[in-house]
This record gives C-alpha cells, sequence and structure tokens, in this order.
C-alpha cells in the first residue's frame, strides 16, 4: 500500500515537473512575454533564487537597485545594450566583465554557432575536431611575438589552471610571483595567484609556493627573485594581468612590463599574462601586451574570447613551453574545452575584431569616453579622486565606497549599468562593448554627472 501510494506520488511530481519544463520552455520560445508572463517570471525567479540558488544573490541585487527592487530580471539583450522581463531598456557598461566585446548577440558569431550547431554540436572526443585545429592556427597568427600553441578551455579560471600547470612542467620549479590587489578566478590554482584575502581565507591553506609583491613595484618584484633563487626556491612564473581589472583598472607603470619580462629572462623564469579581461580589443589593441611591446611566454583568454554567445577560453604558449604536453596530451584536457560550437564563435568572433578594426576603435572611443567623464567630474573632485582607463576598460575611483555605491546605483536606477556595488564600489568600472555607439557614451557621461551632482556625502 506504502509503495504504491509512493508510486503515485513520484509519478504527480514527474508530472508537475514536466508541465513546469514545457511551460518555461514555451516562454523560451516566445520573442515577447505579456505582463502576466513577465510578473509570473519575476516570481519565479526570485522565489528559486531564494529557495534553489542562493538567497544571498537577492541581498546583493538589492544593493544595486532602487528601494528594495531586486526583482530586476534580465531577458533579451542586442548590441549595446540588455532589456529586462518587464521591457525597460538598459545601457550595458559592465558588460558581464568585458564578456560583450562584439556586442551583445553580435549576428556573425550567433550565425556561425547556429551554422555550425546544425551539423555537429560537440565533438567526439577522438576524431580529430578541424575547428579546434583551425582556431589555433589563428591565434597563432593574430598573437604577438612567437605564441604558437593553444590549448582551450571553458573560462578565465580553467586558462590560468592551465597556464600554471604549464609553467610547473616547464621545469622543476615551484615559486609563483602574483601582485597585490591581481584577480586571477577563484579555483585552487588560480585562486592561490589572487589577491583578494576575502575569497582566499575559506580556504587556506591553497596551492604553496606562492608569492604576493605590490603591483608596479619592480624592485620588489627584484628582490623576490633574489631571495627566492638565494633560498633554493627558485621563480617558475611571473602571473600578472597587464593592466589589474577587479582590482580597480590599475595601470601599470611606465615601463614596469617591459622590466618584468627582463627580470623573467635574467631568471630563466616564464612570464604569464592573464588577459581574461584585457584581451579581444578592450585596450586599444587586439592584447593589451602588444600597448605595452611585451611578448609573455603564456597568454591567457576567456570572457569575449567566445564573443557574448559561448563560454570560451584560451592558454596561448610558445613551443619551448607548450612542448612539455607533446609526449603526453592528456596530462591536462577538458571535456568541453574548445568544443565545436566554442570554436565557431571565436573564429566569428576575431573576425568580426578584425573586419570591423573594433580595438582601434575601442581605442578612439575610450579616449572620448575618458575625457568625457572626466569633464563631468569637474567640480566633484570631493567624491571622485582618479578616473582612469585604457581603451573602454575605464574606473571611476572615488574617495569612499559609500559614494561609489550611490553612483552605481543611481545609474541603474536611470537605466545604466556599471561594475558597482554595496560590497566594493571605491572604483566602478566601465567596460561596455567595444560597439557602444557614441550617442549611447553622451547618455552615459550626461547621466553621471547628473547623478554625480545629487549624491551626498
Amino acid at each position: 500500500m506504502s509503495t504504491n501510494l509512493e508510486s503515485k506520488q513520484t509519478e504527480r511530481q514527474e508530472e508537475n515537473v514536466n508541465q513546469y519544463i514545457k511551460h518555461v520552455l514555451a516562454l523560451i520560445e516566445k520573442e515577447q512575454v505579456t505582463d502576466d508572463e513577465a510578473k509570473w517570471i519575476t516570481r519565479e525567479t526570485v522565489n528559486n533564487f531564494r529557495e534553489h540558488v542562493n538567497p544571498g544573490f537577492l541581498e546583493y541585487r538589492k544593493t544595486v537597485t532602487k528601494d528594495g527592487q531586486f526583482a530586476a530580471v534580465e531577458w533579451s539583450d542586442e548590441g549595446s545594450c540588455f532589456t529586462d522581463v518587464n521591457g525597460k531598456k538598459y545601457i550595458d557598461c559592465l558588460g558581464g566583465f568585458g564578456i560583450y566585446n562584439v556586442g551583445h548577440r553580435n549576428k556573425k558569431v550567433v550565425k556561425a554557432v547556429t551554422d555550425q550547431l546544425k551539423r555537429q554540436a560537440l565533438h567526439s572526443q577522438d576524431l580529430l575536431d578541424p575547428l579546434r585545429a583551425i582556431l589555433a592556427k589563428i591565434l597563432a597568427d593574430i598573437t604577438p611575438g612567437d605564441l604558437k600553441y593553444s590549448f582551450f578551455t571553458n573560462s578565465g579560471t580553467e586558462s590560468v589552471e592551465a597556464a600554471l600547470k604549464l609553467a610547473k612542467m616547464y621545469s622543476s620549479r615551484t615559486t609563483f610571483i602574483s601582485t597585490t590587489r591581481s584577480f586571477h578566478g577563484k579555483s585552487l590554482g588560480s585562486l592561490s595567484g589572487t589577491a583578494k584575502g576575502m575569497f582566499r581565507k575559506p580556504f587556506l591553506p591553497l596551492i604553496p609556493g606562492f608569492r604576493h609583491v605590490p603591483f608596479g613595484d619592480i624592485d620588489m618584484m627584484r628582490k623576490t627573485f633574489e631571495t627566492s633563487a638565494l633560498v633554493g626556491e627558485d621563480v617558475a612564473a611571473v602571473l600578472l594581468e597587464p593592466i589589474q581589472g577587479e582590482g580597480g583598472i590599475i595601470l601599470p607603470p611606465e615601463g614596469y612590463l617591459k622590466q618584468v619580462r627582463d627580470l623573467c629572462d635574467e631568471y630563466d623564469a616564464l612570464l604569464i599574462f592573464d588577459e581574461v579581461q584585457t584581451g579581444m580589443g578592450r585596450t586599444g589593441k587586439m592584447f593589451c601586451s602588444e600597448l605595452y611591446n611585451v611578448v609573455p611566454d603564456i597568454l591567457c583568454l576567456a570572457k569575449a574570447f567566445g564573443g557574448g554567445v559561448m563560454p570560451a577560453g584560451a592558454v596561448v604558449a610558445k613551443e619551448k613551453v607548450f612542448k612539455s604536453w607533446f609526449d603526453n596530451p592528456f596530462m591536462h584536457t577538458t571535456t568541453f574545452g574548445g568544443n565545436p560550437l566554442a570554436c565557431a564563435a571565436a573564429i566569428a568572433t576575431i573576425d568580426v575584431l578584425l573586419e570591423e578594426e573594433l580595438p582601434a576603435r575601442a581605442g578612439e572611443v575610450g579616449d572620448y569616453f575618458l575625457q568625457g567623464l572626466k569633464e563631468a567630474a569637474k567640480g566633484h573632485e570631493d567624491k571622485v579622486l582618479e578616473i582612469r582607463g585604457k581603451g573602454l576598460m575605464i574606473g571611476i575611483e572615488f574617495h569612499k565606497d559609500e559614494v561609489g555605491y550611490e553612483v552605481s546605483k543611481a545609474m541603474f536606477d536611470h537605466g545604466i549599468l556599471v561594475a558597482g556595488t554595496l560590497v566594493n564600489s571605491k572604483t566602478i568600472r566601465i567596460e561596455p562593448p567595444l560597439t557602444i555607439k557614441y550617442e549611447e557614451v553622451n547618455t552615459v557621461i550626461n547621466t553621471f554627472k547628473s547623478v554625480l551632482s545629487k549624491v551626498k556625502i
């Protein structure tokens, strides 16, 4: 009797789940939803975040919306903007922290992925997959210097993990130098390079051998190299963001990256550039390393690499480094990295970046944007400490977190999304698609000026 009852309950539960799924799939199929459907989506989103995802995200969302309006639910996107489920449009100056370099749902990238999907979605894992080979050749052609071999990943932290393992296999050394205020990801290896204590402390001890020095301090970097050599713990590699993103858009001092390159050469250590955020045209060149005329031994890519359509990343390395994986290519693998859909997206993304000259455009529009924001901040030096950046990677640093929080929240209320939260708003980041229109830039500048004049300190 009990077994029959449990069986009927299971059948009812499965039926309810199936009906729920069909309703959701029907909503996905629709180009537009009704007001009632929008309310249902909002209610389900909030409830399911609370009960099944993480209720902490609801508190987080409250901090960047007006009067606890945490039910802003994104639904569609195009160009430089996205629209919430209620039809409110936002200019996206957060860009998924640098994902949408070629814009939201770029037509060429979407078409490449759709065309590939009609033929094959994922690879067999055994036969040779053509798009991975073709994408690797393209990267060898467009990356600086003699970077030649590629390994494909699904995310930035995976790219950093692969880079660290490459460096470990290149030599028997185990010491890595990273910098303060750096961010390289949250998996254990990349987190060991990341400098933010809030993310590190709960997971200590992390991977041994990491040492952190102040970003931009070449003397401390040299002393760390010297000390490591003296105690028999020679440096395997230096892990750097050419421009620090999460740290607050921190630009390197003049000549710093070249000096680090020279130090690595002197001590036969590798130089790893984490260009997960700075790569793919963001700073005015295809790769930020080109801005400073420095060629790393290993280059990490992700975020915008998949064109804002597919999760995709890559590690590109010199042959002398990568060849340690020649004898056994299974030393480091991933099931989905380099899959046909991701490779199609990346190839199309590179095509768009080159054809539309978006890196150069990022430099031009970025200069205009930076100057406009600086003009808007005049007279508010008591609130704004500094505005800095390269290309369309801009940071607005305030004297206090509270001011940045109020500014980012007010801009959100006016339909502009920037990277600023109650948790971290001392510096808010401006990272829109490289396709952003000048009129949209002007709207952001004028809104920033208006908001800044109303914020109390």
